[in-house]
């Protein structure tokens, strides 16, 4: 076993499933792990709404100077969301359990202090890459009996944004948000190998019983760290035709997870851990939006935005403290590099009560294929998505919207030899689908 686990490269720490309102999602809609749009409208614009909040949720959460410009009113949005993942993690490609998920977000806006603020917001869930690996392992002359490989993740993300906004004049509105998050997070990738096990003795000397030997990380029972940042946000309508936008959102820094864990490993010729107390951070990064909003007509809207995320900030490595046996930490590599987002949505006034809209974008992809096998257990390698959706204006201040989102497939493959269980090259490929239904009312 100790030669197997000499070859394992520990995979990055999972960051991702996200919740709002008390559902977990295992893997969400993504730029790195970060979600491409809150809400169905945003969804149905490929998250191309910095330049073009339309509702509490897009506003809120993407630019909150938009919330000047809403009415009173309301929403709540519920996604069902599939991913399909797949990886390689040195022994033949295997997918991940638990492809449906559930993800709610509700945002509000109404009158503030003063005329021409108001205050609103949201509480909603982010980022998305949780997977649940198993892989059988065959005997081998290292390991005669066989074995198996389990690689685990889950983050569980909530954040809540209280907002307040202010229409400076007819063309000029700003706002911020105070970005309240939580997180819980645990992560597992072991290797066990069934080996001859004394478990007693006889009258013809031990007697012993094949049995699995587990060695490895395993980090897997959940702890709950608390993050805060803000959002700062402006619009400017230059004419009837023509609308800027801009954000900025700091990183959410939080408090460390914590986790009471057994005797860990990472390899033969790697630092041990005694059991005791782990902990470790995962911040959420900085980014830029800059948007452009154009009304050919006016009933027809386009909207482009280009977005900075700032990934290589807190995705360059995992630090894990605890009881090492070199020192007081040890660091795994992700090697994430920063992302470039470009948006691209579209929306058409049929009439009255009718609004059609769809969008594409596409992200730079922050894992290069050289780091593939740091990043098996965060397969965050989507690129390019297409969204379609509609809102149906229904009376008395009532209002339905729905958005379909899909992410095409990509791969990864990193180079032979950097698989953690086995001699294939490792590799991730992750594809997404999403269906939401968003009911909005307006006071």
């Amino acid at each position: 076993m100790e030669k197997i686990m000499k070859k394992s490269r520990i995979l990055s720490v999972a960051v991702g499933a996200a919740v709002a309102l008390g559902f977990s999602a295992g893997a969400l809609a993504t730029d790195g792990y970060q979600l491409i749009g809150i809400g169905q409208y945003a969804v149905g614009m490929a998250g191309a709404v910095v330049a073009a909040p339309d509702d509490p949720l897009s506003a809120a959460m993407s630019n909150p100077a938009g919330l000047a410009l809403l009415t009173p009113q309301a929403a709540f949005s519920a996604e069902i969301f599939n991913p399909v993942r797949k990886t390689n993690l040195g022994n033949g490609e295997v997918g991940s359990h638990s492809n449906v998920y559930g993800i709610p977000a509700i945002g509000w806006v109404a009158p503030a202090f003063a005329k021409n603020w108001v205050f609103g917001g949201g509480v909603y869930g982010t980022s998305g890459l949780g997977v649940n690996y198993l892989q059988n392992l065959p005997s081998n002359p290292q390991m005669p009996y066989g074995g198996y490989a389990q690689a685990y993740s889950s983050i569980t993300f909530m954040q809540m944004a209280p907002s307040v906004a202010w229409k400076v004049n007819d063309r000029l509105a700003v706002g911020a948000s105070l970005n309240i998050a939580a997180e819980q997070g645990s992560f597992q990738q072991t290797l066990s190998e069934y080996a001859p096990v004394i478990v007693g003795s006889g009258p013809n000397g031990p007697v012993t019983q094949v049995a699995p030997v587990t060695g490895g990380l395993n980090l897997s029972t959940p702890s709950w760290a608390y993050g805060v940042g803000a959002t700062l946000g402006v619009l400017y309508k230059v004419n009837d035709m023509v609308t800027l936008g801009a954000t900025y959102k700091s990183p959410v820094m939080f408090t460390p997870m914590t986790w009471q864990g057994g005797a860990q490993s990472l390899g033969q010729n790697g630092p041990f851990g005694a059991a005791g107390q782990y902990s470790g951070h995962l911040n959420y990064p900085q980014q830029v939006a800059l948007g452009l909003a154009i009304r050919p007509i006016p009933q027809w809207l386009i909207s482009v935005e280009g977005q900075w995320i700032n990934w290589r900030a807190t995705m360059n490595s995992f630090t894990i403290y605890g009881p090492w046996s070199t020192g007081s930490y040890v660091q795994l590599p992700m090697h994430w590099s920063n992302q470039w987002v470009a948006n691209i949505g579209t929306q058409y006034d049929v009439n009255s009560w009718l609004q059609v809209r769809g969008g594409y974008t596409y992200g730079s992809n922050p894992i290069s294929n050289a780091n593939t096998g740091n990043n098996l257990l965060f397969p965050a390698v989507v690129q390019n998505a297409i969204t379609v959706g509609a809102t149906q204006k229904l009376g008395m201040g009532w209002k339905l919207t729905e958005a379909y989102m899909h992410e095409f497939a990509n791969t990864i493959t990193g180079p032979v030899g950097t698989a953690p269980f086995g001699p294939q090259a490792p590799s991730a490929t992750l594809s997404e689908n999403s269906f939401g239904l968003q009911v909005g009312y307006d006071f």
